[in-house]
């Protein structure tokens, strides 16, 4: 089925009667089963949820006139009629993601299954309100125009992964000095929704990169997790018992404000100690590269780690990765975690590279009373953000609660 060829169809939002919710409540039951297990035949799929071989046959059935269940080939070779498992239609449902980076743009659609068709980045000086919602706006019409009237029609909506201050830190960041102030005056969701026509949710850039990490990476295996994504900024996510952890404030994870030392001098925060960001964050590295007169580029590719970048970068790696293993530490002692996953917006060489020096680092401090978490790579890179805010559509619209972020049960 074509994006162009798909039947619209009105179970796509959600319905409201008490008898309907329910079943629309068992509907997302199995849609959330065969996303996170995969292909499955009816009676696989009765065990999994729990519901009877009858309801699930009734449902299924509505699921694949609604083109969000596709049949896949027969399984054949065992006694009786052959199973036919049932998958997601990859074309059933898009979704657009969007991370608004204090460096880049980027803008992704993604399809039922998760999986990116297509995407657009646009590098910038700094994210100027305006551009930027002229950007995205103008690339959402691109993608509606690339699916077609019909499937444009599928389009759940739109979520956007943004720091929480992006005119923030202007002195380091070298921005304009009112670049704050008018993204303080910038009702970011409000904005794109009003001018794409689309639903539109808001989430904090490396909870949305952790967001990606937790429903098609990692996060699988893991039940609570420390996600660390180095950026222009590096950044967190907090993951407990497989929820997301946002936090009274939506900051939860946000360990690049984590001190680097012990509070001294005056009682004010002119002595403060660095922060977290001020050592182990992608920037000190371009800065470190501008410095010796090279493409500062290089900081988020292969080159990175070829001469003449490469021994700038090892300098960046031991004092980033000394930062890391500390907040790492920190986080252990007080959170009792499973483990810590590494990402980055750079080249996967550069990655493992950050993680083995990382993992010297954390030999260096005691474990004594507290279990050393596993240290992991993260396994989306740089469409982390983006991806993550598409998924918050999918998952708001077909997951069996809203902020379903879990795993379900075997």
């Amino acid at each position: 089925m074509s994006p162009d060829t798909a039947s619209h169809s009105p179970r796509l939002r959600p319905r409201g009667s008490s008898q309907g919710g329910l079943r629309q409540y068992n509907e997302r039951v199995l849609l959330q089963a065969v996303r996170l297990h995969g292909a499955l035949p009816g009676a696989e799929l009765a065990r999994l949820t729990h519901l009877t071989a009858q309801t699930v046959s009734l449902i299924t059935k509505r699921l694949i006139e609604d083109g969000l269940l596709l049949k896949q080939a027969p399984l054949r070779g065992k006694v009786g009629q052959p199973s036919v498992p049932l998958g997601l239609n990859p074309e059933g449902a898009w979704s657009i993601g969007v991370k608004v980076g204090r460096r880049r743009l980027d803008v992704l659609l993604i399809d039922f299954e998760g999986q990116v068709r297509e995407r657009a980045s646009t590098d910038h000086a700094y994210p100027e309100p305006e551009q930027v919602l002229h950007q995205v706006c103008q690339q959402v019409q691109a993608f509606k125009q690339r699916l077609g009237p019909v499937a444009a029609e599928r389009l759940q909506g739109m979520g956007v992964a943004a720091p929480l201050s992006l005119g923030g830190w202007q002195p380091l960041l070298g921005y304009p000095e009112d670049l704050a102030q008018r993204w303080e005056r910038t009702d970011l969701r409000q904005a794109l929704e009003q001018r794409c026509g689309l639903p539109t949710t808001t989430l904090k850039d490396t909870a949305a990169a952790c967001v990606a990490e937790l429903v098609a990476g990692r996060g699988r295996n893991l039940k609570s997790f420390l996600y660390v994504f180095v950026d222009t900024f590096i950044g967190g996510g907090l993951v407990i018992d497989s929820h997301l952890r946002a936090g009274l404030h939506g900051n939860a994870g946000a360990i690049g404000s984590l001190p680097l030392g012990l509070a001294q001098g005056a009682p004010d925060a002119s002595q403060a100690p660095a922060q977290l960001l001020s050592t182990a964050s992608l920037m000190q590295l371009e800065q470190r590269l501008q410095a010796a007169g090279l493409d500062v580029r290089a900081a988020g590719d292969a080159r990175a780690l070829q001469a003449p970048w490469r021994e700038h970068t090892e300098a960046w790696l031991e004092q980033a990765a000394n930062a890391i293993a500390l907040a790492s530490n920190s986080a252990s002692c007080l959170l009792d975690l499973d483990g810590v996953i590494l990402d980055g917006a750079f080249d996967r060489t550069l990655l493992e590279a950050l993680l083995a020096h990382t993992e010297r680092a954390l030999d260096r401090y005691s474990w004594e009373g507290v279990a050393r978490p596993q240290l992991l790579a993260g396994t989306i890179g740089s469409d982390a953000g983006a991806l993550g805010g598409a998924l918050l559509p999918l998952y708001a619209n077909f997951a069996p609660a809203p902020d379903l972020f879990l795993k379900v049960a075997d």
